[in-house]
């Protein structure tokens, strides 16, 4: 699992910051999420394959996380796009990008599917054999969703001589990775924990865009891999939570800490602050394994 980080700033982009936007590869799948301006370029300059795109994931619509969606679905088009693209973002932005569409008269002619999510609850919104992907309902000033990625259980691992001294037709090594006791070439049962492995264990990455403090997030990331939760202010600016429906450093440790995460991933810095170290101190005061995210910078799990 490989996360790469295109944009991480809260507000307005400047020439060294950037907007929300990320890169999750997972299970061989690209996942964008969030859009904000400038996304097309920072994909670019990390190298990302536009055509490995098929899903991209919207929090909510607030510009600094979709205003850079429709330059996207127009390079696309400039590519001569053929496969489908799917959307997943809050009701309205479908009829945002059909009108600037519309109006430009730049319709694409690769399939553009919009999935719209109205849902205050938690619901799946896309599964494969491979990967599952979950709506995290979030407290912000508009409609806002954060996801939670699930990888499905891995295969059993075959304990190769175990298997061989076992005498078991190679026909059922796809049963044996499943879990099933398997007939050896004798006719005897062989039980599956006898000739195999557990599995590499499932990993998860739960991605909480803008909101304050929220404790009812937890049931649904809890025991994630990884959060990215959002930290717009430190300690000392905490007065500006409420108004304006952000959190503190602190406040994603906490929630880290009672969901019982393995890493924290900070980010959605406010530009106020000239550096971020600050982010991490406050934050470890509370939860240890913490790491700060920067536009350009890849994590692998």
């Amino acid at each position: 699992m490989k996360l790469t980080i295109l944009g991480c700033h809260s507000a307005t982009p400047r020439t060294n910051t950037n907007p929300t936007s990320q890169v999750l590869e997972i299970k061989n799948h690209m996942f964008l999420i969030d859009c904000g301006e400038g996304t097309q370029v920072e994909l670019r300059r990390n190298k990302v394959k536009f055509s490995r795109i098929k899903h991209i994931f919207i929090s909510h619509l607030h510009g600094d996380h979709y205003f850079g969606l429709v330059g996207l679905i127009s390079t696309f088009q400039l590519l001569t796009r053929e496969t489908e693209l799917h959307i997943y973002a809050p009701k309205g932005l479908k009829e945002v990008i059909t009108l600037q569409m519309k109006l430009s008269n730049s319709w694409t002619k690769y399939l553009l599917i919009f999935h719209e999510l109205t849902s205050k609850k938690s619901e799946l919104i896309y599964e494969d054999d491979k990967v599952e992907v979950y709506t995290i309902p979030l407290d912000h000033r508009i409609y806002t969703n954060g996801f939670l990625f699930k990888e499905k259980e891995n295969e059993r691992k075959l304990d190769i001589n175990a298997v061989l001294n076992a005498n078991i037709n190679k026909a059922y090594f796809r049963k044996l990775k499943q879990g099933s006791d398997v007939e050896n070439e004798n006719g005897i049962i062989i039980k599956n924990n006898t000739v195999t492995k557990d599995p590499i264990p499932a990993k998860s990455y739960a991605f909480c865009s803008d909101t304050v403090y929220n404790e009812a997030v937890i049931p649904i990331i809890k025991n994630s891999t990884v959060l990215y939760h959002e930290s717009t202010f430190l300690d000392k600016n905490e007065a500006l939570c409420k108004p304006t429906k952000h959190s503190t450093a602190k406040h994603a440790a906490t929630i880290a800490k009672k969901a019982n995460i393995e890493t924290l991933i900070l980010g959605h810095y406010s530009t106020r602050y000239d550096g971020y170290d600050a982010f991490k101190f406050e934050a470890q005061t509370i939860f240890e394994n913490v790491l700060l995210s920067k536009d350009g910078k890849s994590f692998e799990f």
